[in-house]
């Protein structure tokens, strides 16, 4: 069962209390009491981040629709997905950021490296005028839902890599979601460094890795 919780401070991601254990997938993942809230940073904390697995269909989309967010069908969802495509590549361009269609869902990786300083949670300022544009996107195409997934390399300590990437899936959202957008849409995780997307035996691969991930999916209504 998904539910709703609001914390107060990123300090509330205590290494005691972060993690539980999913018990339909036997996945880690965030705590239902400590870890999944998007904390507010300065301008105010975000309530209502959405966590845990969806069973039997996602819980944002029919609470979205019951809201009076339309949803969409047929031939529309391509063209809805094209063009929010278009937008996104179009502020995202130098950034560092990558933009990738699979389906009809949209994929933003971006790199630890432009994102955190080493060992850190906090988004480099330099980087928030990227996620503010991002951002400004996902406002304009509120047709879609949203997934903050952090991601680690394979060195040092799996839980406190786990807990690192969870961290780093909270401050990127946070920053999206206090821009206006309906915290409803929002899913945030961390994954640890358990879906690699390169080789974790060079540097070149484990620098692939350190990432975090959105995922824009439609609406289907």
């Amino acid at each position: 069962m998904m539910s709703k919780i609001l914390i107060a401070a990123l300090a509330a991601l205590s290494l005691s209390a972060c993690t539980t254990i999913n018990p339909y997938t036997g996945d880690e993942q965030l705590s239902n009491t400590a870890g999944g809230a998007l904390i507010g940073t300065g301008g105010g904390a975000v309530a209502g981040a959405l966590i845990g697995a969806a069973v039997g269909g996602d819980p944002r989309v029919g609470a979205l629709i019951g809201a009076g967010v339309g949803g969409l069908t047929g031939a529309a969802i391509g063209d809805y997905m094209d063009d929010q495509e278009a937008e996104l590549r179009a502020q995202l361009q130098g950034t560092g950021v990558s933009v990738t269609r699979v389906g009809q869902q949209i994929i933003l990786n971006m790199p630890s490296n432009i994102t955190f300083e080493t060992d850190q949670a906090a988004v480099q300022p330099q980087f928030n005028q990227t996620l503010v544009s991002v951002a400004l996107v996902l406002k304009k195409f509120d047709k879609t839902i949203v997934d903050v997934y952090g991601h680690t390399d394979s060195q040092g300590d799996d839980a406190y890599n786990l807990i690192l990437s969870q961290k780093r899936a909270v401050s990127v959202a946070t920053i999206l979601a206090n821009q206006g957008i309906d915290q409803r849409r929002f899913f945030i995780d961390g994954k640890g460094e358990t879906s690699p997307i390169a080789s974790n035996a060079s540097e070149p691969g484990r620098a692939q890795n350190r990432r975090v991930e959105i995922q824009i999916s439609p609406i289907n209504g």
